[in-house]
């Protein structure tokens, strides 16, 4: 019934992802809220047709990352791996580090691309009489090339 359907609209590939997607993160609340699960359980909490199905989903997920965690097909049980606390080790303290370390580095490369030159403040400002003759010079250059651009109309 509905496969035609979205074979139809062209969203079966989608909803089979979705579905896929749905069981993995079922999968993964089970195999943090349970130290070990039968596989049975497994099957019945995701809905899955099989207990089969159920242990070949597991060993998937195992296989690809997605879980922490032990598949006993004898015993048929999963149990999953205990969850290192990243915090228990020193993994957020070197990243922290890093971060510091940056951040100091471009500080210092920012400061000194800041600096001033060497004895700049003691350079002699020009006198009053050198400014203003500079300032009559720029006026004078300035009326020239007004007058310039009135003899060229």
């Amino acid at each position: 019934g509905w496969a035609r359907l979205f074979r139809a609209d062209r969203t079966r590939n989608l909803i089979t992802r979705l579905h896929h997607n749905v069981i993995r993160t079922g999968l993964r609340r089970i195999n943090l809220a349970y130290s070990r699960i039968s596989l049975t359980d497994v099957a019945t909490k995701l809905h899955l047709a099989s207990v089969e199905d159920a242990e070949c989903i597991v060993a998937k997920a195992i296989r690809d990352g997605a879980i922490e965690a032990v598949l006993d097909h004898e015993g048929g049980f999963m149990a999953s791996r205990e969850v290192v606390d990243v915090y228990s080790t020193s993994e957020p303290q070197a990243a922290f580090h890093a971060r510091i370390a940056f951040c100091l580095d471009l500080h210092n490369e920012a400061v000194k691309a800041m600096r001033f030159e060497p004895d700049a403040h003691k350079k002699k400002l020009e006198s009053a009489e050198a400014r203003l003759e500079r300032l009559a010079q720029e006026q004078e250059v300035a009326k020239a090339m007004a007058e310039e651009d009135d003899d060229e109309f």
